[in-house]
């Protein structure tokens, strides 16, 4: 009994220190502010913090993620491809800016004119036009346009007398013109015997409009509308199928003519500035001088010879940094935006070769705190493993986020899928300082500064990414996964999370070991994740 008087007389004493404590101070010391978390004792990355919850007072979808990517360029979703060669070409690039975003082309091309040329379609791209249509020869078989299909996915064909786009046209072939030839006869029915010839066909011009093209297909109830020009030439094709897929994409990123936006990556070496004044005879947007290790004289000096040269467009992104002190370096040259990140990426081994480097977190939060002051966007490159890491970099001040292996094995990214050993369907996918990257394109080796070097240090390496399906999916998954995200904490745009954050009103804390793996899945037998 006595024992029990003694735990009463404890409870007692802890319900009068409770009633006695100040509950309004204590929720505001309640978690971490922004300061706290990055008290300067030990580097963070993303996984190492969480954000905590705030009030909900409104549906997701009332969510603006409209930001700035540089001085003068918003856009209506903070996604960047990166300008890696097994991620962003113009398809990729044409994707991500139908869906608020950008891509960034990257610059391991043969010549500056083929990059160049990947800029010119996205700027010449038409929302609902497929602008390279996979055609075939009259002379090719039945059985060439069987494999099409198995590779692409669709039968309904343009017949051009070079067999790609820019020939004359000669006719269609779809489905239905095959589908009752035998199989034992593909290899020697030819396209020619088969296809719709041209007379028959609807044809369009490239003054058409979106809205005349649907008009006439649905009027002439066609599901594919080749477009040709002056020359009777196949420019683009339009499908029904894609048309009501692509009718209504109100994020689209365009730019003061209508077109959608696009950057490019460039190098630092002296023969950038030829490369800089092709892409911006493409129309290009912004530039990305695309460097390991921006705070160098070499990226200095080409920053302020840009900006000499063409003061407002393109912008220009300048980096890659990690420090405040690199940062200012770049801002006081000129730099309309400032790319944060070093040896975080999935397949960059920078950190680990070099010792050099910064985790990701601590990374965007420096260097951010301090342009902001200087009123230079940041975007945030590497260590984006998932949805919830976006909207962790969005919290520290970036006002973009630079993903690579998250978008590399989708299907817009370039290269083929092929099978794995397992089953699974792959992409290849490698650093830009792989040496299999640095050995294919002297821009790899000049991002990393060894082209004379007889000796190449590899900072990347070479893998392969599983099929993540297509951009149209994957991003309006990314999209609304921090709407979400941006809901629970309780705040209704970036500025506002930011200033949240900044304010001490937005709270986090750390996470040890054990609180991520609780916060994963964790203790089941097996489990089916599927995200969208």
């Amino acid at each position: 009994m006595g024992k029990l008087n003694n735990d009463t007389s404890n409870n007692t004493n802890n319900h009068d220190v409770s009633a006695s404590l100040d509950w309004e101070e204590e929720f505001e010391n309640d978690g971490l502010t922004i300061d706290e978390l990055f008290d300067r004792t030990m580097g963070l990355t993303y996984n190492d913090f969480n954000i905590f919850p705030g009030y909900i007072d409104f549906p997701v979808h009332q969510v603006d993620l409209s930001t700035k990517l540089t001085r003068l360029i918003n856009l209506k979703t903070p996604l960047i491809s990166s300008p890696m060669d097994t991620v962003t070409e113009s398809e990729m690039a044409i994707a991500m800016a139908l869906h608020g975003g950008i891509g960034i082309i990257h610059a391991n091309f043969a010549t500056v004119e083929e990059q160049a040329a990947e800029v010119s379609k996205v700027k010449r791209y038409k929302q609902g036009f497929i602008t390279n249509p996979q055609c075939i020869k009259p002379t090719d078989t039945v059985r060439d346009l069987m494999l099409i299909k198995a590779k692409y996915g669709f039968t309904g064909t343009p017949v051009t007398d070079t067999g790609v786009v820019g020939g004359k046209l000669l006719g269609l072939v779809t489905s239905r013109d095959v589908d009752f030839i035998q199989e034992n006869r593909y290899a020697i029915t030819t396209i020619n015997d088969v296809m719709v010839p041209r007379e028959r066909l609807i044809i369009g011009n490239e003054s058409m409009t979106l809205q005349e093209a649907y008009t006439i297909l649905e009027n002439k109830k066609r599901g594919k509308l080749p477009i040709v020009d002056g020359n009777d030439c196949l420019i683009s094709l339009i499908a029904r199928t894609d048309l009501k897929k692509s009718r209504d994409f109100p994020l689209s990123s365009y730019d003061l003519k209508g077109q959608l936006m696009v950057g490019a990556a460039i190098n630092t070496r002296e023969n950038a500035k030829e490369a800089v004044k092709k892409l911006a005879e493409a129309g290009v947007d912004v530039l990305v001088i695309d460097s390991s290790q921006g705070a160098s004289n070499y990226q200095i000096a080409l920053l302020k010879w840009i900006k000499e040269k063409y003061p407002t467009y393109p912008q220009i992104v300048a980096g890659n940094v990690v420090t405040m002190r690199q940062a200012k370096f770049l801002i006081d040259a000129g730099a309309d935006a400032i790319r944060v990140g070093m040896g975080s990426g999935s397949i960059c081994i920078t950190q680990e070769v070099m010792a050099v480097g910064r985790a990701q977190g601590t990374a965007v939060y420096q260097v951010a705190r301090y342009a902001r002051s200087r009123g230079v966007p940041i975007v945030a490159d590497g260590g984006i493993r998932d949805v919830g890491y976006i909207t962790k970099a969005l919290s520290l001040g970036a006002s973009t986020v630079m993903m690579g292996g998250l978008l590399a094995g989708t299907n817009e990214a370039p290269g083929e899928y092929f099978w794995g050993p397992s089953g699974v369907r792959l992409k290849k996918y490698r650093g830009m300082g792989s040496i299999d990257a640095m050995e294919a394109h002297v821009s790899s080796q000049e991002r990393y500064l060894v082209e004379s070097d007889a000796i190449k240090v590899a900072q990347g390496v070479t893998a392969t990414m599983r099929d993540r399906g297509s951009i149209h999916k994957f991003v309006p998954y990314l999209y609304r996964g921090v709407q979400h995200g941006f809901q629970d904490i309780g705040v209704r745009s970036i500025t506002e999370l930011q200033e949240g954050v900044y304010g001490g009103k937005v709270k986090f804390e750390r996470r040890s070991p054990n609180a991520q793996a609780e916060g994963g899945v964790h203790s089941l037998h097996s489990y089916d994740r599927q995200l969208y």
